[in-house]
């Protein structure tokens, strides 16, 4: 289902037909170094994590991580979307691009996107978003769309400290 359009690209929601491009995603060591590693292996692991993260998360709130894909070709290129966690008071706002799509424009045009909308459709007052500290590509990303650097932030079940941004 699609979600919306930006210039060149279309986000729509991750289905398991996404799951050769999912299992390619979360093993980038770019994904496992700043987002984690997902301990998905295998395309069967790849669709029940869809089913478990995605789709469940596009039930219970009505939004969640959107596939990124480019209109010419329908090639999947990454994600966006915005992730719910019992942790933080508000939604914040996730991306992941294959290595071959960064440095394009492509992530900074979808987060515009995805802000966009969580504004206008899903009516969200505040967004937040977190990083590591050494995620200086993310920082300057959220920085472009307006985000600002809050505080250092500890999740539940995670020793790392994390940037926590606001828009």
């Amino acid at each position: 289902m699609k979600i919306l359009e930006t210039e060149r690209t279309i986000l729509r929601e991750v289905t398991t037909d996404d799951a050769e491009f999912i299992l390619d995603l979360v093993n980038q060591p770019s994904f496992i170094k700043f987002i984690g590693d997902r301990k998905v292996r295998t395309v069967v692991q790849a669709r029940d994590y869809i089913e478990s993260r995605f789709t469940e998360s596009y039930k219970q709130f009505g939004f969640g991580m959107w596939a990124v894909e480019l209109k010419a070709g329908q090639t999947p290129i990454g994600i966006c979307g915005f992730v719910k966690r019992d942790s933080l008071p508000d939604a914040d706002i996730g991306f992941a691009f294959l290595p071959q799509f960064e440095k394009k424009g492509y992530a900074v045009e979808s987060a515009e996107g995805v802000m966009k909308y969580g504004r206008d459709v899903l009516g969200l007052k505040r967004i937040l978003a977190i990083t590591s500290q050494d995620n200086e590509s993310s920082g300057r990303l959220l920085k472009k769309i307006n985000f600002k650097f809050e505080r250092l932030v500890k999740l539940p079940h995670d020793d790392e400290e994390l940037r926590l941004f606001s828009s």
